[in-house]
């Protein structure tokens, strides 16, 4: 859908700046690099930027081809109304003040819009979702991108299709990247533990634990791989929810060739750990993505999320879904709290010979 169409100036001259903008979850930031990568291959000369939400900033803070980073604190919320309106209208006005060539809002949210606009670029790409079909969203773009077809496309071909203006090759490869000192912040806690030679990184958690599979048989596979000679690495997010099920699992397994990093790592640090491991074993998560975009083989227990959107994009490995095995609700009508372990029709003898045909 085309309304003023400021891209015939980027046809003679490319752009010098690009912002981006996505205000989503991890998961999402890491699924937006092949966006980035693509500009990058197009215009290697554009300084490009991003807009994110601040807690996200390490999915891509050391992503090479990323110029500055922009976040919006959602803590901002808590200094009050003054300071707060403060906070966002120096954001507001720093943007502007880059005078970018470009901008491609990935996001939904009319905040994002507002910002797209403001920040006075003569060519601003969002997408035609259907949600936002009104004179206001269209007048914060200067050209809207078709969602037809997103309903059948992973969430990587989502966010590349906003790139179909531009006439720009798309590059499809989803990047995590980290820094020499984060390797070497994770080796100093291996060695502290004593861990030498290769390891197995496990993640069997989620901040919704609807996504989680049961602790008995999470312990049963990793006993499996214990018994085979393999040292395996437990890692989680911080919350005490999170470390307690790490805890629960590591009680049921033998105490040999077993260590817990749970709650001790940056996002930046375990994407270290999981580059340098053997083999990933994990549930949908934003570390099952993470193990995808570095290559590390992968073993990704999936229950009532939308494969299609969300399963590790170009993995290395093997997705076991849960529906094979036993009735799935509609990913669109779940209670995110609920203590329901869809997860747990996957018998534990299928992930383990999974894991055994990785590490052949």
């Amino acid at each position: 859908m085309i309304m003023n169409n400021a891209l015939n100036s980027l046809a003679g001259e490319p752009p010098a700046r690009i912002l981006l903008i996505k205000l989503r979850h991890h998961g999402d930031m890491l699924l937006t690099t092949p966006v980035i990568n693509a500009l990058h291959q197009g215009w290697p000369q554009a300084e490009i930027d991003v807009l994110l939400y601040e807690e996200t900033r390490d999915m891509l803070a050391a992503h090479p081809f990323i110029h500055r980073i922009y976040g919006i604190d959602r803590k901002w919320r808590k200094l009050g109304t003054r300071q707060h309106l403060c906070k966002e209208w120096h954001l507001l006005k720093t943007l502007r003040q880059q005078k970018y060539s470009l901008v491609l809002n990935l996001a939904d949210q009319w905040r994002s819009a507002i910002v797209t606009r403001f920040t006075g670029a003569p060519a601003r790409i969002g997408f035609d979702f259907n949600k936002r079909r009104g004179w206001f969203w269209q007048h914060c773009h200067t050209q809207l991108a078709s969602v037809t077809g997103h309903q059948a496309l992973h969430t990587v071909e989502q966010n590349l299709s906003i790139l179909a203006p531009l006439a720009i090759a798309d590059c499809k490869s989803v990047t995590m990247g980290y820094l020499p000192d984060d390797w070497q912040a994770v080796q100093s806690r291996l060695q502290s533990k004593g861990v030498e030679g290769s390891f197995i990184v496990v993640q069997p958690t989620s901040r919704w634990f609807f996504k989680c599979w049961d602790e008995s048989k999470m312990a049963q596979t990793i006993t499996a791989l214990q018994n085979d000679g393999h040292t395996l690495i437990l890692t989680s997010g911080p919350d005490k929810n999170e470390k307690a099920m790490i805890e629960k699992i590591r009680s049921l397994c033998p105490p040999e060739r077993i260590h817990s990093l749970a709650g001790e790592l940056t996002l930046r640090q375990l994407a270290a750990l999981i580059d340098h491991a053997r083999l990933f074993i994990g549930v949908d998560s934003v570390p099952m993505h993470m193990a995808a975009a570095l290559k590390t083989p992968c073993i990704a227990l999936f229950g009532p999320s939308k494969l299609t959107f969300w399963s590790p994009w170009e993995v290395i490995g093997e997705v076991i879904w849960a529906g094979h095995y036993g009735e799935l609700p509609d990913p669109d009508k779940i209670d995110t709290n609920t203590k329901e372990r869809y997860l747990d029709a996957i018998p534990v003898d299928v992930v383990v010979a999974a894991a055994r045909k990785q590490l052949l």
